[in-house]
């Protein structure tokens, strides 16, 4: 079928900036272009939702008239660099719609939004055939990265398309600086809708003014309302006109005029299908109605060998796990002992049982990862007080100078990052946690750091209240995706009650004599249904299950060491994992069975479930792997 918005009255402009003006005729076009680019941003991104991609509308929908007058001016003017470069990455939806609406794709692409082997990934990276000329990496990252563009490219002005969350970050600051001093010719144009993933800015950071923060800086900035289109014209023409770097801050709720969503944090993620609905309904887009209400949700009914048909969310468990720690605490006492700190992630780490549970000792410390694990490991430096700090895994790479201080200062401090390996992570390869192991990064002599990664729900649990009194940096990794739960080889769980964490202890899931898988966290059981799968035809292959990655335990070394054959198998990276160093400590110990490592090596390609065999971490992977290396 046709695409089912109908945008056969969206016109291109081309005006020139140092015009001053749009006619009443192009104003009226701008004005149909925005509603047209509007609607298909809702339709388009429900698809994704509805089918469990996330999508996050909201920040997309908001940007649309900015974008578009910015997009008239670079079609009326060479004066400017043509990318609507763009630091909120997840906001990638009006890329997609402006590169259908400027002809580098049919609109029907859209349909594939975030899914696998499309191109259309959760934060844009480079796509030439489709449009798509940059990458945005991580929230709040490109600033600085544009800054270099401006200097590249000193005719031109750079558009930089920001937001109060993602002017949260601290390196926007240094950006701010560095243009201001050089006069580089950036135009930040800001949608400040006091909205982030876990809240209301306003709130929960009071004092900060992204306008305010950026006068401060040098920059000339202009402030209106980002849905008075007359104003944001005059604006945006403004900003053409003066020499070096400008922010234009446009205050709006997010997601104006969206039943249900408007001004909340649900319009950061992506729109639901009622709301979709009604919001489509209003508009009078029948066709889209319909073509939505015969959209899917892919299923699976995948189950593993050696693990339960149950899931358990080790990452939603992690607040569960330390509440009832705190519960143990007297009230008076735990805003004296324990301090977390969220990185406005909270509904995605766990955190949000604590903020609930335990209010006293929590706060939202926006989106400022460096600041919030340095505040929550000065609390860890005076003795007997815990710190604990949360955020995604991908994001430890930001994190590491500041872990060094505090393992300096010999803080206690439990770092909760979720979202670690590659499995369902819909932003694609700017949001692979893939690289952990950088957080074993210190000095061998006195050492305390340590790396813990649980292979289910059962076992986090054990592990969180077996290291909560130790000293030092304690890293606790867990995955976005569910996992089912270890079986013992009668069917029973491995970590049932009777079960007791030791730190820096293997485990055996299996015992064999042909050879040892060592694996952990989310591939564990992915690599206990090949060992299985291997044991019932033949193959006596063991399993052993790595929970503390950085500590060698002498004994599994031992064990696998003198096997025909070791395979570490890993949701990290191959070049940072635990395969880079496990053959190593075999070496060292003067062991040379055949050695292999699976780890990640392929750049993302979208999806959710995808992400695994895309890797060639699927069980069938691993099993042809054991087979090669037992020669069958």
């Amino acid at each position: 079928m046709s695409f089912p918005i109908d945008t056969s009255a969206y016109k291109t402009l081309a005006i020139d900036p140092a015009k001053g003006s749009l006619s009443a005729d192009e104003r009226a076009q701008l004005e149909t272009n925005i509603a047209i680019v509007r609607d298909t941003i809702v339709f388009y991104t429900a698809i994704a939702g509805i089918k469990g991609f996330a999508g996050h509308t909201g920040g997309a929908y908001d940007i649309v008239p900015e974008v578009l007058i910015a997009d008239a001016f670079m079609h009326g003017s060479r004066n400017i660099y043509p990318a609507f470069f763009d630091e909120a990455g997840h906001r990638v939806a009006i890329q997609y719609a402006m590169a259908a609406f400027n002809g580098d794709m049919p609109f029907e692409k859209l349909y594939e939004y975030r899914a696998a082997n499309s191109g259309l990934y959760g934060h844009p990276e480079i796509e030439p055939e489709l449009g798509i000329k940059f990458a945005s990496g991580r929230l709040g990252h490109m600033w600085p990265f544009i800054n270099g563009v401006a200097r590249a490219h000193p005719d031109k002005a750079v558009f930089l398309f920001g937001s109060d969350g993602s002017q949260m970050e601290g390196n926007d600051a240094e950006a701010a600086r560095l243009a201001v001093a050089h006069g580089l010719n950036v135009k930040l144009v800001i949608d400040d809708n006091n909205v982030t993933i876990a809240g209301h800015p306003q709130e929960y950071m009071q004092g900060y003014d992204v306008a305010k923060t950026l006068e401060g800086h040098g920059l000339t900035v202009n402030t209106g309302d980002g849905e008075d289109l007359d104003g944001l014209i005059a604006r945006m023409f403004s900003a053409m006109q003066t020499e070096g770097p400008v922010a234009v801050v446009n205050q709006r709720p997010m997601a104006p005029g969206i039943p249900g969503i408007e001004g909340s944090s649900k319009g950061h993620d992506v729109i639901g299908k009622d709301n979709a609905l009604a919001y489509l309904e209003i508009r009078g887009h029948t066709a889209a109605i319909d073509y939505l209400n015969q959209v899917e949700k892919p299923g699976s009914t995948q189950t593993y060998l050696g693990s339960s048909k149950e899931v358990g969310s080790n990452r939603g468990e992690f607040g569960k796990i330390v509440n009832e720690i705190l519960d143990e605490i007297p009230a008076a006492e735990r805003p004296h002992q324990v301090f977390v700190v969220d990185s406005d992630l909270e509904g995605s780490t766990g955190l949000n049982a604590i903020r609930e549970a335990h209010p006293e000792v929590f706060i939202n410390g926006g989106v400022q990862e460096r600041g919030n694990l340095s505040a929550a490991a000065g609390f860890g430096f005076t003795e007997s007080k815990q710190g604990i700090f949360s955020t995604f895994s991908a994001f430890l790479e930001m994190v590491i100078s500041e872990a060094t201080m505090a393992r300096l200062n010999g803080s206690r401090l439990i770092c909760h990052f979720s979202h670690a390996g590659v499995d369902e992570i819909a932003d694609n390869t700017c949001h692979y946690g893939i690289n952990i192991f950088l957080a074993h990064c210190g000095i061998p002599e006195n050492d305390t750091t340590r790396l813990y990664f649980a292979a289910d729900a059962k076992q986090l649990k054990a592990l969180v209240n077996a290291i909560w009194h130790d000293e030092g940096i304690r890293y606790v990794f867990t995955t976005r995706s569910k996992v089912p739960f270890i079986n013992k080889e009668d069917g029973t769980a491995f970590y049932g009650e009777d079960y007791t964490f030791t730190p820096g202890k293997d485990e055996i899931i299996r015992k064999g004599s042909a050879g040892y898988v060592v694996s952990y966290g989310e591939l564990l059981y992915r690599a206990l249904d090949a060992v299985d799968r291997a044991r019932a035809e033949g193959i006596d292959v063991g399993l052993i299950n790595k929970p503390t990655l950085n500590v060698i335990d002498e004994e599994a070394m031992q064990l696998v060491g003198a096997a025909p054959f070791a395979l570490v198998v890993e949701g990290q990276n191959l070049n940072t994992g635990l395969g880079s160093r496990y053959g190593t400590w075999l070496l060292q110990r003067g062991n040379a069975p055949k050695y292999d490592v699976m780890a990640v090596s392929r750049l993302g390609a979208g999806g959710i479930a995808e992400h695994i065999p895309h890797q060639g971490l699927d069980p069938d992977s691993i099993l042809g792997k054991i087979k090669a290396l037992a020669g069958k």
